[in-house]
């Protein structure tokens, strides 16, 4: 499906705070409400739009956040994503290119919590090596 500009600045708007009404979405584009109705039931039904979610602010995040750099056996992807999504901390895997297999974001309340996470990934049948990055601050975060 394409999308134009229009819709990008509508996408744009619902990225900042997805529960403006459609009226001052309308307001905000310069468009008649139907117009925005109709254009986020178009891209909600291509699935450009897969839903809407809460979003929690840095109060309700658990304290400590860190990042796995997983390098993994040949044919053990299967395995170790079982292991990974077995772990409650671990909150995304993406596969990568480059000296690593896999990036995993891992959220912890306390710093024995996310040493234990950390030991029960690299523990896991097939993981080869990893590192792990925590992180300290947050700079820029567009909620992604």
């Amino acid at each position: 499906m394409q999308i134009d500009d229009t819709d990008r600045n509508l996408i744009t708007l619902l990225q900042d705070n997805a529960r403006l009404p459609v009226a001052t979405l309308a307001r905000r584009l310069g468009l008649a409400r139907t117009t925005v109705q109709a254009r986020l039931d178009r891209l909600e039904q291509s699935g450009v739009i897969a839903g809407y979610a809460l979003r929690l602010g840095q109060a309700a995040r658990p304290a400590l956040r860190a990042t796995a750099l997983l390098s993994i056996e040949p044919r053990s992807g299967p395995a170790v994503l079982a292991r990974l999504k077995s772990l409650a901390q671990v909150q995304r895997v993406h596969t990568t290119s480059g000296r690593f297999d896999l990036i995993v974001t891992i959220e912890a309340e306390t710093t024995e919590a996310l040493d234990e996470t950390l030991d029960r990934i690299g523990e896991a049948k097939g993981v080869k090596g990893s590192e792990s990055l925590i992180h300290l601050a947050t700079k820029l975060d567009r909620g992604a």
